[in-house]
């Protein structure tokens, strides 16, 4: 059994969308490697720092992206696996890479509670915690927001004739 700690930057950025992990950024791997009968069996923890921009409010954003991964690199035999010992080495790209993009957020947040963007003016409501988002009342219902906002009106008094022959 191997304990091994590396720091890799990356050379592509990974990541599609909103977020993603940057070129050149760092990703903190700490693995372990231990010899079993049918090949090497990888397990670790790899960590980076996500960028990207909110996706309610579009402000820029980074979050920490921490996964924990395990593997068996098999060697090299009749049987067809995924990943396979070569030469004695594992390439652990593939492994780490797949675990970090699948972990990241598909609407990634600025913080849980964004109110995000004023769907009129544009303007992150989080910047104007006083204002209250309007919204657009639907003409189906106007008549009964005038009941509401009236209160001296009784039923049948809005214009309609409650009178019995």
């Amino acid at each position: 059994m191997r304990e091994v700690t590396l720091d890799v930057p990356l050379a592509e950025k990974w990541g599609e969308g909103l977020v993603a992990v940057a070129e050149k950024q760092n990703v903190d791997i700490d693995v372990r490697l231990e010899s079993v009968h049918e090949g090497i069996l990888v397990s670790g923890e790899a960590s980076a720092d996500a960028v990207g921009i909110c996706g309610r409010c579009l402000i820029d954003i980074t979050e920490p992206v921490e996964v924990e991964f395990q593997e068996l690199f098999a060697y090299p035999g009749e049987e067809a696996t995924d990943f396979e010992v070569q030469d004695d080495h594992v390439d652990l790209e593939t492994l780490v890479r797949d675990a970090i993009v699948l972990s990241l957020p598909f609407q990634p947040v600025c913080r849980p509670d964004c109110p995000g963007l004023d769907p009129e003016t544009g303007e992150r409501l989080a910047d104007h915690p006083g204002t209250e988002q309007s919204h657009a009342l639907d003409p189906r219902w106007a008549a009964l927001a005038e009941l509401a906002t009236d209160p001296d009106t009784e039923p049948g008094e809005s214009g309609q004739s409650t009178q019995t022959s």
